[in-house]
């Protein structure tokens, strides 16, 4: 039986680099009172301060340990995926304990599925449509205010030149206005303009991003004008937060087998933000996942773990060029991807993005694989990918350029990355079947 994962996807799983280095440690048969795996579950009893009982649910890699570590895996945990990994648990029969973990996940499996399926809860309070629509009412008319003071701001500054931003101050004092005004997108590009300031901006890009952010406040005063799609890209823009209910209403959704083709965590803040990308593998669509948790003892919802596949529907943010999704629906287990997987050319990737913009133009960057691209280093500064083909190329963001170079060997290879018009940022590289991360560097 093969391992459902490689021991470098093993230690992605682990919360931060202390459990992982913990849990590299106890990867050894002789750390363990009892080691074994079974179709359902792999397990062990690992000797600490007491006896800890570790088990994997191998059908999605949910750990579970006795221990009273707040982190979530654990380093027993990890341990135990790292010596499953790499095929040294025994097959046996479960015990008890798991036998018992086991059905308790089970039962809670259906209990979730059933009331997913089961009507609305008798007895549940009604929703108050009369107050929502209110708060929505007041939402709005805050927001709107927002975005005038903001275009008067933006007014006086072509009025009177770029040169008045010489400090970042004033584009922070409009974030934080748009804060106020429940407009925390539109905040956030404020922010990154902030962030040019701060350093040594290019003229060209102050244009442009000044350009979207007008672009999404005449946007916002003609919403009533835009098809259905491209307004829910604008409220996504600006900040208006979508509940779930009217994503599963008005989003898209897709069947496929999902490949987990790139991963970002961003633990700087008290909440993480986990980033991961998925390739179809039928119809070659792109899906970006967006999780949350808060601490290190918070876990993800879903496990997407780099390099590997599974069956399942999806539905997308309501887009005129759908990107974000969220796992409706999985069928099957999580398995390891070792195959190809759907790329695009060079020209092919122009001509896409060329009308995802045409029909979302809010949009900054697009995810794509490209196939049989060669990586070229210029000088030992810039690097390019060049398809031996049409001898076309394309300019690479930051990332592991000497890993890339290694893992290529001056030879064809696929690379997952995020094109914004002039540079691709890559984020992994497929080598005979195998997904290898590479850094994508700064957004």
């Amino acid at each position: 039986m093969a391992p459902p994962l490689t021991s470098e996807q093993a230690l992605a799983l682990a919360p931060d680099s202390s459990v992982a280095a913990s849990g590299q440690k106890l990867a050894r048969e002789r750390e363990w009172k009892l080691l074994g795996r079974g179709e359902r579950a792999a397990w062990g009893e690992c000797q600490g301060s007491a006896l800890y009982q570790v088990r994997i649910d191998l059908s999605d890699l949910t750990p579970s340990c006795t221990c009273p570590s707040r982190k979530i895996p654990c380093k027993h945990c990890i341990g135990l995926l790292l010596l499953l990994a790499a095929e040294r648990l025994p097959q046996a029969t479960p015990p008890t304990w798991v036998e018992e973990w086991l059905a308790k996940r089970s039962a809670a499996a259906e209990r979730k599925a059933a009331k997913k399926a089961a009507p609305a809860a008798e007895g549940a309070a009604p929703v108050d449509t009369k107050a929502r629509a209110k708060r929505t009412a007041e939402r709005q008319e805050r927001m709107a205010r927002g975005m005038e003071a903001l275009g008067l701001w933006m007014e006086d500054l072509v009025r009177g030149g770029l040169a008045r931003l010489d400090t970042a101050a004033p584009a922070h004092e409009q974030a934080a206005r748009l804060v106020d005004a429940e407009s925390p997108g539109l905040a956030a590009q404020l922010r990154l303009l902030a962030g040019e300031l701060e350093g040594r901006p290019e003229p060209r890009r102050l244009v442009e991003r000044l350009g979207r952010i007008a672009l999404v406040i005449e946007a916002w005063r003609k919403m009533e004008q835009l098809p259905a799609p491209l307004a829910a890209d604008v409220q996504a823009r600006v900040g208006a937060p979508l509940r779930d209910e009217d994503v599963l209403a008005r989003g898209e959704r897709l069947q496929d087998t999902w490949a987990v083709v790139s991963q970002e965590l961003d633990d700087s803040a008290h909440v993480r933000e986990q980033r991961t990308w998925l390739l179809g593998t039928t119809h070659g669509r792109t899906a970006r996942v967006l999780q949350f948790a808060v601490g290190a003892s918070g876990q993800f919802s879903e496990k997407l773990i780099p390099g590997t596949a599974f069956d399942a529907e999806l539905v997308y943010w309501p887009s005129a060029a759908p990107q974000r999704a969220k796992v409706l629906e999985r069928r099957g287990d999580l398995r390891p991807w070792t195959g190809p997987l759907p790329s695009l050319t060079l020209d092919a990737l122009q001509r896409r993005f060329a009308e995802e913009l045409a029909r979302q133009p809010f949009q900054e960057r697009m995810a794509t694989m490209l196939g049989g691209v060669v990586p070229v280093l210029e000088n030992e500064e810039r690097m390019w990918l060049r398809e031996d083909a049409t001898g076309s190329a394309l300019r690479l963001g930051p990332c592991d350029q000497w890993k890339l170079l290694a893992l290529s060997g001056g030879h064809p290879v696929d690379v997952f990355g995020e094109w914004d018009g002039e540079r691709l940022r890559p984020l992994s590289v497929l080598v005979d079947g195998t997904l290898y991360a590479l850094g994508g560097g700064a957004r």
